[in-house]
């Protein structure tokens, strides 16, 4: 996987970070699916992620109302309902705005 080409600062940034249950039960399907889906809302500029033992993936968004939209996508309010009843011991979700970004 490779770094997510967002643009020039300001973007914003959802940090998703889990706990997964025991077994697969469909959701290594439904998490290439969302990626899928994502990249095809308006306002999404990209996404990473790393799971070992704790899953983090972040996903970058050119304003709020582009998040707000996706948290709302049918598709996506599936995958959150079955994430609560199977795939997640445990999550947390974080919106940050990139104010700054740099690297090599």
């Amino acid at each position: 996987m490779a770094f997510a080409n967002t643009p020039a600062p300001p973007y914003y940034a959802v940090i998703f970070t889990s706990l997964r249950t025991e077994g697969d039960q469909g959701y290594g399907a439904m998490a290439e699916r969302m990626v899928e889906l994502a990249a095809q809302q308006p306002g999404f500029l990209g996404a990473e992620s790393a799971r070992d033992g704790l899953g983090i993936t972040v996903s970058y968004w050119a304003d709020l109302e582009s998040i707000a939209a996706w948290k709302q996508n049918a598709e996506h309010l599936v995958a959150q309902r079955l994430g609560h009843e199977k795939w997640y011991a445990g999550f947390k979700t974080r919106i940050a705005r990139v104010e700054r970004d740099y690297g090599m």
